[in-house]
């Protein structure tokens, strides 16, 4: 929608706009979606019954929100969603010398308050305001006080300025976004100077620059967000401006592997048609998202610095890749990912993980991948393949039979090579009874994966290829 034509203080009386607070603004467009059962955060999945409810109250009670929790759970996305409970456009005195969009019944610095006082109405211009430009935010580290509250501005000064002038200030961040929504990341990192100005800003809403009062009547919703080891550490944030803080807002991890197969699904954002179509089945998906609960719960993981969800989701689209590169160099159609394209996860899990370095049992990052993928494999397996029959097969390999396999290999070349082992060909049709060719192939290779990841086939890795065989002991 256009911004309004209303240009002038008399015209916008007339019109019967009211002033009010962000946090009345907030209160007044949420409880009006919440009353039309309306979608509240578009995009956020597996947050209805926990994590969006502690949202709602929080708006509703005009707190300042902290969001809480490890990184990859949505934070910052929740936060960029709020502003769309702000009206659309809100009008401000179209002062050119003035940083902050001043509430025309409202203003709080000395030139709106004159302009306001001593022009007639017809004459004081107003401009409007979207609600698109009145979020701003910034990350913690690195940032100065000057940044986010302000400065003494020297050009002023040598002007003949006074320093306790309200006009020697050169605003910071959160001043300007007076009358909108500011979002501080990663909070713990903050210098504790700032944290002090933010304290003041909470508390009383106003700015103290260089020791001098100048007070402001700021109208303003701060978000915070911070990850519970650092925050819940002692000295990384001072108490008085926990205790300023209205509602914490815990966010997880999805409780449930089909909301993270969801997210990632959605996250990714990646087309699977086009010239190469690329048909995920639903065990590869699960499989994706395994690994990313089975790294939440290794014990060779940092837990306390968390697994983002753009861990899973990076992994997910190297994994399409991998089997699009393929489809394109063999001219398959469809292409459908095998086990053996997570070979190439390292290139995008590298990285997203924090090692715990004071275990026991210590190792590289890529060994550590290598044991979160195969524990991920065993547990999907165990799912989708009926134990029975297993045994069948590893006998088949006792004789000495041995299956190569790789992410460049045709997907005609699987029902060759397992015209000797039928237990295991009929094994990937109960997985999934596509009569395709590489589907089939992706089937096999799931079952061939799991028989290794439970232990009763071994696997050798050379030069980009896989062989199963025998298990020795």
């Amino acid at each position: 929608m256009p911004a309004p034509t209303i240009s002038t203080l008399a015209e916008l009386r007339a019109s019967g706009w009211r002033s009010r607070t962000v946090k009345d603004e907030l209160r007044a467009n949420f409880t009006r979606a919440l009353a039309a059962h309306e979608e509240l955060f578009p995009g956020i999945v597996g947050y209805d019954d926990t994590v969006i409810p502690e949202i709602a109250n929080a708006v509703l009670a005009g707190h300042d929100i902290l969001f809480l929790g490890e990184k990859g759970q949505g934070k910052s996305r929740l936060m960029r969603l709020l502003p769309r409970f702000l009206d659309e456009w809100v009008p401000y005195l179209d002062i050119p010398s003035s940083p902050v969009h001043e509430d025309p019944e409202r203003p709080i610095t000395r030139a709106g308050r004159e302009l306001v006082a001593s022009t007639p109405p017809e004459r004081v211009k107003i401009a409007w305001w979207h609600r698109g430009a009145r979020y701003g935010e910034r990350l913690a580290p690195g940032t100065k006080f000057a940044d986010v509250i302000g400065e003494i501005d020297p050009a002023k000064l040598i002007g003949g300025t006074s320093m306790s002038a309200e006009d020697a200030l050169h605003f910071g961040l959160i001043p300007r976004q007076h009358r909108g929504i500011f979002a501080m990341n990663e909070l713990p990192d903050l210098d504790e100077l700032v944290q002090v100005g933010l304290f003041n800003i909470l508390e009383e809403r106003d700015v103290q620059i260089r020791g001098y009062p100048i007070r402001f009547d700021l109208d303003i919703l701060v978000l915070f967000s911070a990850n519970p080891s650092t925050y819940n550490r002692s000295g990384k944030v001072i108490p008085q401006l926990k205790d300023r803080i209205g509602s914490t807002v815990q966010t997880h991890y999805p409780r449930e592997r089909d909301l993270g197969v969801a997210i990632t699904r959605q996250e990714s954002d990646m087309d699977l048609g086009g010239e190469f179509p690329v048909v995920v089945p639903p065990f590869m998906e699960a499989l994706v998202e395994e690994i990313s609960r089975s790294a939440r719960a290794s014990r060779f993981v940092d837990q306390a610095s968390g697994v983002s969800a753009r861990f899973g989701i990076a992994n997910y689209r190297t994994m399409v890749a991998n089997a699009r590169r393929r489809a394109i160099a063999l001219g398959e159609k469809p292409a459908v990912p095998r086990i053996s394209d997570l070979a190439h996860l390292k290139a995008s899990a590298v990285g997203k993980l924090e090692l715990d370095l004071m275990g026991s049992h210590q190792m590289t990052e890529s060994q550590t991948i290598d044991a979160i993928v195969a524990d991920a494999i065993a547990k999907v397996f165990a799912e989708y393949v009926d134990a029975h029959g297993l045994g069948d097969i590893a006998e088949v390999f006792a004789k000495g039979m041995r299956i190569e396999v790789g992410d460049m290999l045709p997907s005609s070349h699987y029902a060759k090579i397992l015209a000797s082992v039928p237990e295991a060909w009929n094994k990937a049709f109960e997985v999934n009874a596509s009569d395709d060719e590489a589907v089939r192939a992706s089937c096999v290779e799931f079952v061939l994966a799991g028989l290794w990841a439970t232990e009763r086939i071994s696997r050798v890795e050379k030069h980009g290829r896989v062989s199963y065989e025998v298990r020795t002991r």
